[in-house]
């Protein structure tokens, strides 16, 4: 026994250990979203996510210890992101045409978006520190969290609350397209990307090219459109 707890202490304090649980939990949900047919609700990286919680939570290893491995899985962020330029550039054509009707769209998602969460928040009696958590968490989490710096909210709980509605969003967001029967896949997209950011997107791109492609460029402009409504709506508001 005494063997077993020095070889976890060890294993629990080396970098790799961390980075091969993140892989490892990703793999299977991954797995268990393919065997699941691709339900929405396997979303793998819900999935993923309780595991690695559930791991770190019985072990009892802090966020900071984890972070020493997992942070080589985070750097792959940027590069992923920057990727989503190739599918877009193969459906540039579709993206060029269509350049007024996305305009509204984001504009319109992007507007509802900080507007209902913050509306629901206010009328549920949430106080100012969570109404600026709250406001952006539609755009990608670095924007976010500085947006909501900015404003006097919690970055952190705007980063997990970004997680949360890119989650929910990737789980339910196809299910809702079905049934008001939104079958473009460009307009899908648009409306994954707005609501859900990177994880909405990757969902997008696991099942259509155009609807990933469309639901990158959703993502990255309704960053900037967040950027520059969300202080607006709230000197107008407060």
């Amino acid at each position: 026994m005494s063997n077993l707890q020095e070889t976890w202490v060890y294993l629990n304090a080396s970098p790799l250990f961390h980075l091969t649980l993140t892989l490892v939990a990703f793999q299977a949900a991954n797995w268990l979203f393919e065997k699941g047919g691709r339900n929405p609700l396997l979303n793998p990286v819900l999935v993923a996510v309780i595991l690695v919680v559930s791991v770190l939570y019985f072990t009892k290893t802090d966020y900071g210890t984890y972070f020493q491995g997992a942070q080589f899985v985070h750097f792959l962020l940027g590069p992923a992101t920057v990727s989503l330029a190739i599918p877009l550039y193969r459906q540039w054509g579709r993206v060029s045409g269509s350049v007024l009707a996305i305009g509204i769209s984001l504009l319109t998602g992007s507007v509802v978006a900080i507007v209902t969460a913050v509306g629901t928040a206010w009328l549920l009696g949430g106080s100012e520190i969570l109404l600026a958590s709250i406001a952006p968490k539609s755009a990608t989490a670095p924007v976010a969290m500085a947006i909501s710096q900015e404003l006097g909210g919690v970055p952190s709980l705007t980063a997990v609350l970004v997680i949360v509605s890119g989650i929910l969003g990737a789980m339910f967001g196809p299910i809702l397209l079905n049934l008001i029967g939104v079958t473009d896949w460009s307009a899908r997209g648009l409306a994954i990307g707005t609501a859900s950011h990177g994880i909405g997107t990757a969902r997008a791109l696991q099942v259509n090219e155009t609807a990933g492609a469309f639901s990158g460029l959703a993502m990255g402009l309704n960053a900037v459109a967040t950027a520059l409504l969300v202080p607006i709506l709230w000197g107008l508001l407060f």
